[in-house]
């Protein structure tokens, strides 16, 4: 889930070719136009080989008829934003259902409120969480595992970054100065006693929005902040997503992933790092892995094993969803945190104002990080305690899960039995300031 997953930029024919780049997101949508017949057709096809009253549809042929109909609409289809579908959470033993809905709201984010309608009120209150989510090509709904382990001890926001095609361009621009201004009215908009999660590529943004409310002695900073596979500083253990963006530079991004966004958007004109290049290199950097599963996805359909066919389903029906970002957040994120390093090496401004993590002292901190993540490599987020010299030795904990890769630090069974009670011990001893916070990392 890191910034545009740098490995899979489609080659163009010419370096530096806008003409090329341009009309490359107009032609992609003719493309989908005009596949749409085709989707029909084969839609039809498979429900006609489906029929039990059809005598082909208990035959092998008729059942491989109507796969390789539903491989061919999921393999061409264009993919919307998932639904969350967390509709009801076990709190203290009794299930409680749970209404999401926005409780603040701009042009390129909202913020989701996971609200539990308990029929009684709590004995003590929970930890309130602010769970800031990557904007970095899927939605939100990518941390729906994050969100559901969260919910039975938490009272869980989460931001749910806007698809730049759909923002108008008369909405303006979004850089990583406005995520950050974001963040921080979201943290004004809770009020205080909140404790902020920030899941790998938004580490960086929340780690600034922190240090500039404490040096403005803000009286809504956070009480904790727990960083989760973080780019904070990629010179540590550096991956081949990350050596790839320093090699080719700035420049390279902008010549050959930018485009505007096309007719009929609401966003058209605006200039964007498209969705659909952005899962072009989501899918190539592991190819070989994504035709096995449709081959398996293929067999199961054939012999008619439901289950597995339905979690390949779950599993690309999010995968495949993007949604594109703006250009200008997209490119200085790449330049300030890939390229230059700009925060570790206390050169990141901003708004002209330069970021300084020491001055950060009423804050707790925790970082996480998995053995295996080839993202954010061991040490990048870890780094995010050197550059927070200010913070106590007791107020602040690492932990580093053996056996998970990148995804694993955020979901999955290890993350739930493992990494969840750490964090939630973690961020209640946060808010005792003279409690030692040691006991989250055993």
């Amino acid at each position: 889930m890191p910034i545009g997953e740098f490995g899979g930029a489609p080659p163009l024919v010419a370096e530096g070719s806008p003409v090329i780049t341009t009309p490359m997101y107009w032609m992609y949508e003719m493309a989908q136009a005009s596949l749409n017949p085709a989707r029909a057709v084969t839609d039809a096809t498979k429900i006609l080989f489906q029929n039990p009253l059809n005598p082909w549809s208990h035959t092998d042929v008729g059942k491989s008829l109507a796969a390789a109909c539903e491989l061919f609409e999921r393999t061409t289809r264009r993919y919307g934003k998932p639904e969350w579908g967390l509709n009801d959470t076990e709190v203290n033993g009794i299930r409680v259902p749970v209404e999401v809905r926005s409780v603040w709201e701009k042009p390129f984010c909202r913020l989701l409120y996971f609200d539990r309608k308990f029929t009684r009120p709590l004995r003590s209150p929970q930890p309130r969480v602010l769970i800031v989510a990557p904007m970095s090509g899927h939605y939100a709904t990518l941390l729906r595992g994050t969100v559901e382990a969260f919910l039975p001890a938490h009272e869980v926001y989460i931001t749910d970054w806007a698809d730049a095609r759909m923002v108008p361009l008369s909405e303006g621009r979004f850089d990583l100065d406005d995520y950050i201004d974001y963040v921080i009215e979201m943290l004004h908009v809770l009020g205080g006693n909140t404790h902020v999660m920030a899941v790998c590529q938004p580490s960086v943004p929340v780690v600034a929005a922190v240090s500039i409310m404490e040096a403005q002695r803000d009286p809504f900073v956070p009480t904790s902040m727990t960083l989760m596979g973080g780019p904070i500083d990629t010179r540590r253990n550096p991956t081949a997503v990350n050596k790839l963006a320093e090699q080719r530079g700035i420049d390279w991004f902008r010549n050959h992933v930018i485009t505007k966004v096309p007719f009929p958007h609401p966003g058209m004109m605006r200039d964007v790092y498209p969705g659909f290049l952005q899962l072009n290199g989501f899918i190539s950097m592991n190819l070989d892995r994504h035709m096995d599963a449709h081959k398996q996805l293929f067999a199961h359909l054939v012999k008619g094993d439901g289950d597995l066919a339905d979690k390949h389903r779950d599993f690309y029906d999010e995968y495949l969803a993007v949604m594109d970002l703006t250009a200008e957040y997209y490119l200085q994120t790449v330049d300030t945190v890939f390229v230059k390093h700009a925060l570790p090496k206390g050169e990141m401004t901003h708004r002209g104002t330069r970021v300084d993590p020491s001055k950060i002292t009423r804050v707790a901190l925790m970082t996480v990080e998995g053995e295996k993540d080839d993202i954010s490599g061991l040490g990048q987020t870890e780094a995010t305690h050197g550059l927070c010299s200010s913070i106590p030795e007791r107020r602040r904990v690492h932990y580093v899960q053996q056996g998970v890769g990148h995804y694993g630090v955020f979901n999955g069974s290890r993350f739930k039995s493992e990494i969840v009670p750490r964090i939630h011990d973690f961020m209640i001893s946060a808010a005792n300031p003279k409690a030692s916070l040691a006991a989250a990392a055993e």
